[in-house]
């Protein structure tokens, strides 16, 4: 058979050049591989130590207990040496913080802020715990509200919301700038808000906020007021810029001003020659006069009982 003839042969018959003697040859030499790779593994497990994996074991364990020790803090070197470690680590990857964005800020100083968040060279992003940095921002008693955000791979972004002076507060001789829910923001005087509420008494901050709103609904009362004094942590008093007091009552007190500013409006009650005004009673207003006010109408009332006197004569 010529050589045409001889390639032309099928593919399929049996035999040492067929495809069945192939896939013959093709799966002893898989098997030879699969022994080869047995014996090689066993090979390299012969040659660790008898006590690798009971030694693996413990210090999982160790590293375990740890953990949950430093978790505790009971430990406090430990914990800081392993912080510093991971922090190392960490920002050996790309994880170190690079930048800070803040917003909100206008009365805390952005170094302040910094320095609240305790951040360093060394901190990084990806165990920087944003609650704890959260929980020191609002304790700044400027800060009312605080976030912290990761903006990974090398970002802190903080929004803050800050209190707004509300009212002087004088108590047993000390001066504080107070916001409107009673936070002490600073206690100095600072001229700069000489124009907010003076309110002054114990007690007087926690009750600003709702005794300030009714005021501010009287302006022309409240245009006079030059003090609200807290009395007995009960009652307020209002001190006038000119030198007049006005005693409120306990209860009902929007009634009182209504009737205050009707009294100044008709009476020009407020710009008379008295010291006080008692609103205190709810069927009558009780009025006291200055001593030169009180003395000129105990001459008034002399000399009109002498004229009655001499006319009867």
């Amino acid at each position: 058979m010529d050589d045409r003839g001889r390639l032309a042969r099928p593919l399929t018959r049996d035999g040492p050049g067929g495809r069945t003697g192939f896939a013959s040859r093709l799966r002893v030499r898989r098997r030879m591989l699969q022994a080869e790779t047995r014996s090689a593994r066993v090979k390299t497990c012969s040659r660790l130590p008898r006590w690798t994996g009971l030694c693996a074991l413990l210090c999982v364990l160790a590293l375990g207990v740890g953990y949950a020790l430093v978790r505790g803090e009971t430990i406090w070197g430990l914990s800081s040496n392993l912080r510093e470690a991971r922090d190392g680590v960490a920002s050996l990857v790309g994880f170190r913080i690079a930048a800070i964005s803040l917003a909100g800020q206008h009365r805390v100083g952005r170094e302040d802020i910094i320095g609240m968040l305790g951040v360093s060279e060394s901190t990084s992003l990806l165990f920087y715990d944003v609650e704890g940095a959260r929980a020191r921002l609002k304790q700044n008693p400027w800060i009312a509200e605080a976030t912290v955000r990761k903006l990974f791979p090398d970002r802190i972004e903080v929004v803050v919301e800050e209190r707004q002076p509300f009212a002087i507060w004088q108590t047993e001789r000390r001066v504080a700038l107070i916001a409107a829910d009673g936070t002490v923001l600073s206690r100095e005087a600072d001229p700069r808000f000489s124009h907010l509420p003076f309110l002054v008494g114990a007690g007087a901050q926690t009750k600003a906020r709702s005794f300030v709103s009714l005021l501010d609904r009287f302006p022309d009362i409240r245009d006079q007021v030059r003090a609200s004094i807290l009395v007995a942590d009960r009652r307020w008093n209002l001190r006038l810029h000119n030198g007049i007091d006005v005693r409120l009552p306990e209860t009902d007190v929007e009634s009182a001003f209504e009737t205050l500013s009707r009294l100044d409006r008709e009476k020009r009650l407020l710009t008379r020659d008295i010291t006080a005004v008692d609103l205190r009673l709810s069927d009558r207003i009780t009025v006291r006069l200055s001593e030169e006010a009180a003395r000129a109408r105990d001459e008034a009332l002399k000399d009109k009982k002498a004229k009655r006197k001499g006319g009867d004569a």
